[in-house]
């Protein structure tokens, strides 16, 4: 049954047959029938059927419940099982907010020289990606804001508390400028990340406050993005500072307070809250508290 719940759990990420039948390596037919059997075994109709997927039934929506923790329950039990044999290898996925990616390697970097045979895959996500994800199974942690938006039940390890800066090139005249107030930052050319990004709604509101509407010339989902068109002397654009100093882009850029208030969110580490977890992803965990702790945060 375990693998026709990874072919359902694929069909609720996808929501089409034929995408969710290439993820899982199989063909559609063989999807299909693996869902109708797991329906038959169950006694309920999981999927409402037409000429295309028309989403889950209220009893296919029950079982995605069941799905996830039977499946995440199957993949903890293996790598344990595997981590008493061999030690803690494998390979771990992490989805973190643009704004948190600098601080990835601080994790990654000596949990793998203590664990060599342990890989990674990081991609950047909005904050909703993040959680999404996790609930889905595509992820194994998340790096995100911990107290500004709902997070449902996970288990979180603070990293960093974000203060609020704005980053100019240095051949600007403001470069010079010791502190700026979040009002006056509206009269700028903005670059800032997409609304989709909570990093973006922050800044947003602390504008707001301050009784500055928000206009920003470019917007993007990248940090890169930001930092080339800043360099070009033309934009300026409101980060955390650990994301402002990072990037290799420091010494050609001006990072000035933002105050009035001076704004300060923390960001960290979650996973889905379930005993117990893989060791992996413990591990993570236990590293990640440690780092806090070290810093002395």
């Amino acid at each position: 049954m375990i693998d026709k719940l990874q072919f359902f759990l694929a069909l609720a990420r996808e929501q089409h047959f034929g995408r969710a039948a290439e993820e899982c390596g199989i063909t559609q037919p063989t999807l299909s029938a693996a869902i109708r059997q797991l329906e038959n075994e169950l006694g309920v109709m999981l999927v409402n059927r037409g000429s295309r997927f028309q989403g889950l039934t209220p009893e296919g929506q029950r079982v995605l419940e069941w799905a996830r923790r039977i499946v995440g329950d199957a993949r903890t039990m293996k790598e344990e099982m595997r981590a008493v044999k061999t030690g803690l290898s494998g390979h771990v996925r992490i989805s973190a907010i643009p704004t948190a990616l600098s601080i990835i390697p601080r994790i990654t970097a000596p949990f793998q020289q203590k664990h060599p045979d342990v890989t990674f895959s990081i991609q950047s996500a909005t904050s909703l990606q993040v959680m999404n994800q996790l609930e889905n199974l595509e992820t194994d942690l998340g790096i995100t804001y911990l107290g500004n938006e709902p997070l449902g039940r996970v288990v979180t390890v603070p990293l960093i508390e974000e203060s609020y800066y704005l980053v100019v090139s240095r051949d600007q005249p403001i470069a010079s400028r010791k502190s700026i107030g979040w009002g006056e930052t509206s009269e700028l050319p903005l670059c800032l990340l997409t609304p989709d990004m909570q990093n973006r709604r922050i800044i947003d509101r602390h504008l707001a406050d301050a009784g500055a509407s928000v206009r920003p010339k470019l917007e993007s989902n990248s940090m890169i993005v930001l930092f080339t068109h800043i360099l070009t002397g033309r934009w300026a654009s409101i980060m955390p500072l650990d994301a402002a100093r990072s990037f290799g882009f420091a010494d050609r850029v001006a990072i000035i307070p933002l105050i009035d208030p001076e704004a300060h969110h923390s960001v960290g580490l979650i996973a889905l809250e379930r005993e117990p977890n893989t060791p992996l992803v413990s591990a993570l965990l236990n590293a990640a508290r440690n780092l806090w702790h070290k810093d002395g945060v």
